[in-house]
């Protein structure tokens, strides 16, 4: 049995891959500076809206991190986050509009992003669609001929 160490000869990604992560990590930034000095000074003013721009805040975090390492775990980890996104990001905007009283100050998600462009609303279906399309199990067995199997290429 021969001992050689195999080597890693991808080259690193370019591309709409960089730019997701790059936006990703300056939404990341953005809403946990933006959640953490709202809750610093007026927690007490709107502690849901406050505290769900500091989840919102962790969950670009952990998108982030795990959308700039490609391997096996790390995609998981990155739908995962992305998803949640996803349904944070809609169900909250939903409800900003159906019960306002509850969100009296803005959140990253409160009217679907409105406050930032609508960028939080269309950043995890970006985010969904790179995850897709990126899929290295997806791309090998289109590769080989194959279906496609399953978001994750399984």
């Amino acid at each position: 049995m021969s001992s050689q160490s195999a080597t890693d000869t991808r080259r690193p990604a370019h591309g709409a891959g960089r730019i997701l992560i790059l936006v990703y990590g300056i939404f990341a930034i953005a809403a946990l500076a933006r959640s953490i000095v709202q809750l610093a000074r007026n927690a007490s003013e709107a502690p849901l809206a406050y505290g769900l721009s500091l989840v919102a805040a962790i969950i670009y975090v952990v998108a982030t991190i795990a959308l700039a390492h490609n391997g096996r775990r790390m995609r998981k980890v990155a739908w995962t986050a992305v998803v949640i996104e996803m349904a944070g990001v809609l169900s909250i905007g939903l409800l900003s509009f159906l019960r306002p009283e509850l969100f009296p100050r803005d959140t990253v998600w409160s009217h679907f992003g409105s406050g930032y462009g609508f960028i939080p609303l269309v950043l995890p279906f970006v985010g969904v669609w790179w995850l897709w399309t990126s899929s290295p199990a997806r791309i090998g067995r289109l590769a080989e001929g194959l279906p496609a199997k399953g978001p994750a290429g399984r």
